[in-house]
């Protein structure tokens, strides 16, 4: 979970009704005999509609060598399928006043329309053919095409992208390379290009299977209805092989130092420690050490390093907790003229002081309650809604799991965040630094000791 800054708005009496109250997110669950999951959320506040279907591939399930499928896939899908025939996905949807999207992560790669909800037969429709009916159509010449593409993502968002090396530095210095981890979303130009047609089918043959797939339909929609066509257009789709998930095995992160010279004008260090899963234990208490990092505007790294020391020109934490394993970043770009070696003592001093000390009352208030406001915020759209079903359904196997999420933001304590911290970002991590080119001593090479 990803935090932006957010002023301390919330009335008190608001607050206490708020927490009185049990937030539902009432939802229809059905699965088809092909194992297929259907989860219909009814909101008739607005005559839209939302898909969105989740299927549970993502980097995490590739293999080295044969990195980058699932975000490969992603761009495949939308290269027509049998009855619907490139460019028939965009045109249809365009001419019913709906559009249509995808992505990729770690965990997942999911594909939403939305529109008004008159559209959602040929919505449904859509994702059926291609679901069932894509494999016939899949040719050498749209591999290639979309092989090209992605590529061109590459070059432009990690290669040519300034900082953009970090993405492949940090995965591969942080997890052992056996890890799924270890490489990034987008994967590595010999890997897509190895990627053979046949090593593309049997992956969709392997993972895009109905018994791998969750869609939800959320919106001014009538669940019966929802089902009975669901049924009607995926049910004589047959169910894929059982997938085997391996584990990955345990590991420690050693200090690890690694400056690495870019096409930038200023130097940026990344500091990454290994924590834990999504919806472990310390994940909220995690999410809060963050915000009370670099949440907001007065948060202890952003007021010490851009505001009061004026060293660094940003700053960044987050924890990225995914299905297999989790990190925790904290990310600062030095001013011209200012060290990075600068920083990172302030970075660590704060690190030592929020873990002997633990937050104030009124910065732990804070952070909850913009972690609570955002976390609302995101109920009003149905797009988001049916993203977070399909989320808590994979992940907790719950999909209306939104009380219980809320739930352990509003429980951590300021014990929780010392405790966190203290065994999470006061352990061994990877320091990386990203210099201009031919400046490497602009780096951090040393260790330095947290006490």
């Amino acid at each position: 979970m990803r935090f932006i800054s957010l002023p301390l708005a919330l009335v008190a009496a608001s607050q206490v009704a708020a927490q009185s109250a049990q937030l539902k997110v009432p939802y229809v669950l059905d699965t088809l005999p092909n194992g297929l999951t259907l989860i219909v959320h009814e909101d008739q506040s607005v005559p839209i509609v939302t898909t969105n279907i989740w299927y549970h591939v993502g980097s995490g399930d590739e293999k080295r060598g044969r990195t980058g499928f699932a975000h490969l896939f992603e761009h495949v899908m939308f290269m027509g399928s049998q009855h619907a025939p490139y460019p028939t996905f965009d045109t249809g949807l365009e001419a019913a006043g709906a559009n249509n999207n995808g992505s990729t992560n770690n965990d997942r790669t999911n594909y939403f329309e939305w529109g008004p909800s008159n559209s959602v037969p040929l919505m449904l429709w859509l994702e059926a053919d291609r679901m069932g009916w894509l494999l016939p159509v899949m040719t050498q010449e749209k591999l290639d095409l979309q092989r090209d593409v992605v590529k061109n993502e590459r070059r432009q968002g990690v290669e040519n992208q300034p900082y953009g090396i970090a993405t492949d530095i940090l995965s591969a210095a942080l997890y052992p390379s056996t890890h799924p981890h270890s490489w990034p979303v987008i994967g590595s130009m010999a890997d897509l290009s190895a990627a053979s047609l046949e090593d593309v089918k049997e992956f969709f043959r392997t993972y895009y299977a109905p018994n791998n797939a969750t869609i939800v339909v959320a919106g001014a929609v009538k669940a019966d209805s929802i089902k009975q066509r669901v049924r009607q257009l995926f049910a004589d789709i047959p169910r894929g092989p059982a997938i085997a998930r391996a584990t990955p095995a345990p590991f420690a992160v050693k200090d690890t130092f690694v400056v690495a010279e870019d096409r930038v004008q200023l130097p940026r260090m990344y500091l990454s420690w290994h924590t834990v899963k999504k919806f472990a234990a310390d994940d909220a208490a995690l999410d809060a050490a963050a915000y009370l990092l670099a949440g907001a505007r007065n948060s202890r790294l952003t007021n010490a390093l851009v505001y009061e020391k004026e060293l660094t020109g940003d700053m960044i934490a987050f924890n990225d907790s995914k299905k297999l394993d989790g990190d925790f970043t904290i990310r600062a770009t030095a001013r011209p003229g200012k060290q990075l070696d600068s920083a990172l003592a302030i970075v660590d001093a704060e690190l030592r002081r929020l873990a002997q000390d633990g937050p104030t009352p009124r910065e732990l208030e804070q952070g909850k309650n913009a972690i609570e406001s955002q976390f609302l915020n995101q109920l009003e759209f149905v797009r988001a809604k049916a993203d977070q079903l399909n989320e808590y359904h994979y992940f907790a196997g719950e999909p209306d799991y939104f009380q219980k999420d809320l739930d352990r933001y509003r429980a951590v304590t300021a014990e929780d965040v010392k405790r966190v911290v203290r065994k999470y970002l006061l352990a061994p991590r990877v320091t990386l630094s990203i210099v201009p080119l031919g400046k490497k001593e602009m780096g951090i090479t040393k260790k330095e000791h947290i006490q």
